[in-house]
């Protein structure tokens, strides 16, 4: 029967809501019924796959629209096409059968579905004898969706998809189509407007900006070799280990003789030796997914799947991240969860509605980045980004996220004034549905991927941060302790004589140290937007900065907790970061400064080496204090400890005075070595130390202090 005119016509206009319904083959009374919309071709005939002609189509509209009966069963159709004086073929994605199926349906409907991206977005695959781009995208309140690319002109009557059922997902195979294609999804509102062109949430690669269509690819090349790397994390407890981050923006550590960034294969060549050379345990890069405004530093995210490509191919990404981990390095991603820009080509409003986000401001609005939040309740949001989570972990072997903005997802009222949020059902400030979704987040990631952990930065005392989300706790591995960072960098940039009135800066911290799974940064976050480096915020003149800079790395890496350092502070940056240069390496050809990155590579190698230094972060039985409550003086002495290792003492002395010979009692009678000393000449320190260590009697040794340092000693028997 055929169908009626007006049908055609909005087939023909793009307008159709079930294409397959008209195009494709199709049985009939008298046989299989072929329709072909092959726009500029003025004859065509049927083949199937393998070649046999099938029979020719009459041109039944000059647009393009071909029909007839052709031989055989319904089947997947070639057309020979002529026209303009020219011949081509072109194979019908009409006359495809779904890729997608009943068990895709239930699992996306139930947002269970943890395989999103195998499904979504656009795949490479062999379907009913044929080979091409299987493209997938979830939409539901479009009244059309077509796929749009350099394969079709960006015509978006050529490729309309078919929808699925209830699920609100649109899909269409094209075959003939491979890797390195540029797209994009041109959708119709079920208000019947014509929404902005948009990039597939699900891509695996994209333009380089100001470009901003999605890129098709195909199956993963790289061939692993770090099978070693991950069975060692798989069985060992990352609270008992050493970690040590070297947290890197990749568009700034460096630069190529250009000033443009460097490629994955070359950050491989200068970033990994340099970690190792430095005994970093982790890189932690700052977002490396696409984004489209460099000065976001990539935490305004439109391309979730996708590696940058400021930095080259994304199989380049692959190569680095096995590359660190045959050295011996994790790596580490920051992802953001929390917010996305609201580019008119990204999520914001994707199918005409608030899709991925909320309606209502007050939820779905962030006032200080001008993003949209994510509408963690919604089944199907929380899932595009559970598997997310689960998509880094599996096709890029990281080692880990470091999950930004946490507090901004935990509080409904986060940087809100009254009347501007809205309550929980309850009443309250928390956002449940966020706290709900980061818990699956992290039970999915943990039990997929054993050997990975997640790192919480998230500013406030919401309880649990670190406890099981078995146990009603958000299930995270670790979290950024901010408040160790905060009181401990005001206290140094105090004048050391006013110090003793803030001891408590010091010792505040380690009453709540063991409290959560905490890791101790000094982040990029200290050193921009007019804060200055560390090294400028450092009290006194310039030998007095350096000094104190070194006894307070000294002192953070004798401190509970794990340690990240951000890149260009490991040799006391002078001028604040951008991320539009690289670090100042000039800078190591100076004494003072090649001072201070011996000194972290120093601490780094005996952190890792002692286990009283790392193998009790976690946990009080690791920390004791000995000296807690001498203000006068600025001194703090506590002792780090572990089973069946030998104790270490850490002693801070934040005075510009020397203390010789100054009592510290210690556990153990006998000789405590000095492993460590801040002022050390090769640190462009002083010199002034114990000649290599002390002797306890009755309890107690007399020890010289250095000035503005920290020393540590290790009992030695």
């Amino acid at each position: 029967m055929k169908p009626p005119q007006g049908a055609i016509s909005a087939l023909l206009a793009g307008q159709h809501d079930d294409p397959f319904a008209l195009l494709g083959a199709h049985a009939g009374p008298d046989g299989t019924f072929a329709r072909a919309l092959i726009p500029g071709a003025e004859a065509a005939e049927a083949h199937d796959l393998s070649g046999t002609l099938l029979g020719a189509l009459e041109r039944v509209d000059d647009r393009g629209l071909f029909e007839g009966i052709v031989a055989g069963d319904p089947q997947p159709l070639r057309y020979h096409a002529q026209g303009g004086g020219a011949e081509w073929w072109v194979t019908d994605p009409y006359s495809f059968g779904p890729v997608l199926g009943p068990v895709d349906d239930l699992l996306m409907a139930e947002g269970t579905h943890f395989r999103l991206h195998d499904k979504l977005g656009a795949h490479l695959i062999e379907h009913q004898g044929a080979s091409g781009m299987h493209f997938a995208v979830w939409a539901p309140h479009a009244r059309r969706v077509s796929v749009v690319g350099d394969f079709n002109d960006w015509d978006g009557t050529r490729h309309l998809m078919r929808r699925r059922g209830d699920v609100g997902v649109w899909e269409i195979f094209l075959p003939d189509i491979g890797p390195g294609r540029h797209y994009k999804y041109e959708i119709i509102g079920g208000d019947g407007q014509l929404q902005p062109l948009k990039a597939d949430p699900y891509a695996f690669a994209t333009e380089l900006r100001p470009g901003t269509a999605s890129i098709t690819t195909g199956p993963p090349t790289h061939i692993w070799g770090d099978a070693d790397h991950q069975a060692h994390w798989q069985t060992i407890d990352p609270r008992r280990v050493p970690v040590s981050i070297y947290e890197v923006h990749a568009g700034s550590w460096q630069r190529d003789a250009d000033g443009w960034f460097l490629t994955w294969d070359a950050l491989a060549d200068r970033l990994i030796p340099y970690v190792v050379e430095m005994g970093f345990t982790h890189i932690e890069f700052m977002p490396i997914a696409e984004h489209p405004y460099d000065p976001s530093w990539g935490y305004q995210t439109t391309g979730l799947y996708a590696p940058s490509a400021r930095f080259g191919d994304i199989e380049g990404f692959a190569r680095f991240v096995d590359g660190a981990h045959r050295a011996g390095i994790g790596v580490l991603l920051d992802w953001v969860p929390a917010h996305f820009p609201i580019d008119a080509y990204g999520l914001a409003r994707f199918d005409g509605t608030a899709l991925y986000e909320h309606d209502d401001p007050r939820l779905g609005y962030h006032p200080d980045w001008n993003t949209a939040i994510y509408n963690f309740g919604r089944r199907e949001v929380a899932a595009f980004l559970v598997n997310n989570a689960l998509f880094w972990a599996e096709r890029y072997h990281i080692d880990g996220l470091r999950v930004d903005a946490v507090a901004s997802m935990l509080y409904r009222d986060y940087s809100r004034k009254a009347g501007e949020w809205i309550p929980n059902a309850e009443g309250g400030r928390e956002n449940w549905e966020a706290a709900s979704f980061l818990q699956s987040m992290n039970t999915a990631v943990y039990g997929a991927h054993p050997g990975i952990f997640t790192i919480a930065e998230e500013s406030t005392a919401w309880p649990g941060v670190t406890h099981p989300a078995y146990d009603g706790g958000l299930g995270f591995g670790f979290k950024w302790n901010m408040g160790f960072m905060h009181d401990t960098l005001k206290y140094m940039a105090r004048e050391p004589v006013h110090r003793r009135h803030h001891h408590q800066d010091i010792t505040f911290g380690l009453m709540y140290a063991f409290s959560e799974n905490y890791v101790l940064p000094l982040s990029h976050d200290e050193v921009v937007h007019g804060k200055g480096s560390l090294l400028a915020k450092m009290s006194g003149d310039d030998w007095q900065q350096f000094a104190n800079l070194r006894a307070y790395y000294t002192m953070m890496w004798g401190y509970p907790g794990k340690k990240l350092l951000f890149m260009g502070q490991e040799f006391a940056q002078r001028r604040e970061w951008s991320e539009d240069r690289a670090l100042d390496w000039n800078l190591c050809h100076a004494p003072a400064h090649e001072g201070v990155r011996k000194l972290v590579r120093d601490l780094n190698r005996l952190y890792r080496e002692k286990p009283a230094l790392h193998a009790r972060d976690c946990e009080p039985e690791g920390f004791e204090w000995v000296v807690a409550d001498d203000a006068a003086n600025s001194v703090f002495v506590w002792l780090r400890k572990a089973p069946d290792a030998p104790p270490i003492v850490v002693i801070c002395n934040m005075t510009p005075i020397a203390r010789a010979p100054y009592r510290i009692p210690l556990p153990h009678n006998g000789r405590w070595r000095e492993i460590l000393n801040s002022d050390a000449h090769d640190y462009w320190g002083s010199g002034l130390g114990n000649l290599g260590g002390v002797t306890a009697k009755d309890g107690a040794a007399m020890v010289t202090l250095p000035p503005l340092a920290t020393i540590m000693l290790e009992y030695d028997g």
